[in-house]
């Protein structure tokens, strides 16, 4: 059934196109843009009150932050795509009985945070803020929270941000977008017209966003780990991002598939930050 929802929507855009190609790559955008999920739910504000909570601002969004207080390095935890602090549980309960400082941020439009719209360039700026606030030593992204810390140390080249750790992280952003052009089944004139509208907003095109080329710049040291059984985000964009990122290592794993959230992968974390 929401298969067929979902390839309805990508009929009425498609249909759409012949009528208006400006107004149905509008649409499509904003679909694309706009999370489903990813407020925070009852059952996890148990955990997340556990946090120190304090709100930064970004123009005229909110930023919502928890901390977790410990004494050593500031660790910045950056969750992914219709997720929220909450998923970091795992992760911040085992960094916290070895004493590292734990900061968790809600992306745009996602947890406590404001906005209805998510991108990456956003959330870049979002991870700017609350790095700096906090001068954080270590970022960890998750899928494309991973992407945006790599867009945020591109662009801003924070010293502090000794080392960043990518889980999962998608490398282009061309072809996150090809794999939503062919889960709504959208025409090539409404495809095109989206990569035209993209350029308009932001000023480059869809190729030009890429992870393993913008990491390139980043003097951090870094660790990707990714898993082959991955269904979301490809294993090869790990290939690609270690390619490119001089200073990294990546570590293969088997099973865990997209969101790596479990005792192994805290263990490799925490290797990495304690070397």
């Amino acid at each position: 059934m929401e298969k067929l929802l979902i390839k309805t929507v990508g009929w009425y855009i498609n249909i759409s196109s012949y009528i208006s190609k400006h107004h149905a790559s509008k649409k499509a955008l904003t679909l694309f843009q706009t999370p489903r999920q990813g407020r925070v739910t009852d059952k996890q504000s148990s955990f997340l009150n556990t946090a120190v909570k304090q709100t930064l601002k970004h123009n005229n969004l909110s930023i919502m932050t928890y901390q977790w207080k410990g004494t050593k390095e500031t660790i910045l935890l950056v969750h992914g795509w219709e997720s929220n602090a909450h998923r970091w549980k795992s992760l911040v309960n085992s960094l916290t009985k070895k004493g590292y400082n734990l900061i968790a941020l809600d992306a745009p439009a996602h947890g406590a945070s404001g906005g209805i719209r998510f991108n990456a360039l956003l959330y870049a700026e979002f991870i700017h803020i609350v790095a700096k606030h906090f001068n954080a030593q270590v970022v960890i992204g998750h899928s494309v929270g991973g992407m945006a810390s790599v867009l945020f140390q591109h662009k801003y080249n924070i010293k502090s941000v000794e080392k960043l750790i990518l889980m999962g992280a998608p490398s282009e952003f061309k072809d996150v977008l090809e794999r939503y052009y062919d889960l709504l089944g959208y025409n090539k004139r409404t495809r095109t017209q989206i990569n035209l509208s993209i350029i308009n907003l932001f000023g480059k095109a869809p190729e030009d966003f890429s992870t393993a080329k913008f990491s390139k710049q980043i003097s951090s040291q870094g660790l990707i780990i990714h898993d082959t059984e991955d269904a979301i985000i490809p294993y090869n964009d790990a290939i690609l991002i270690n390619k490119d990122f001089s200073d990294s290592q990546l570590i293969t794993t088997t099973g865990f598939g997209h969101s790596l959230n479990n005792d192994t992968i805290n263990n490799f974390i925490y290797q990495f930050i304690d070397d």
